[in-house]
């Protein structure tokens, strides 16, 4: 019987310290794209405060962001330009951040 008595308890204490282990997140500070979002999807309109991105598909869907004013982007962003949107949500808005537009001649799904 202490044959039996011996693993259960080793396992009984495996069990006891797996919950204190350390979190992946450990509160400490925010990497730099902490809390960005992506959106990638073809320029259909844009302007001085905003930026109209499209995306097709299935799951086709349009998105308005607001420009942020220290917005980053590389490329020229234009008209039918491809680009991923990195923006944020503030005060219930879309607000973009950084615009990765990408080159004429990728398609992204090469195998």
């Amino acid at each position: 019987m202490a044959v039996l008595v011996a693993p259960l308890a080793g396992g009984a204490t495996r069990a006891q310290a797996a919950p204190k282990r350390a979190p992946h997140n450990t509160g400490a500070a925010p990497s730099k794209s902490a809390g960005y979002r992506q959106f990638t999807g073809t320029v259909v309109a844009l302007d001085a405060s905003s930026i109209t991105v499209e995306r097709g598909g299935k799951a086709a869907k349009q998105m308005v962001f607001v420009r942020n004013t220290s917005l980053r982007s590389t490329g020229d962003v234009e008209k039918d330009a491809r680009v991923t949107v990195y923006w944020r949500d503030e005060a219930g808005k879309p607000v973009a951040h950084r615009i990765v537009v990408k080159e004429a001649g990728t398609s992204g799904g090469s195998r």
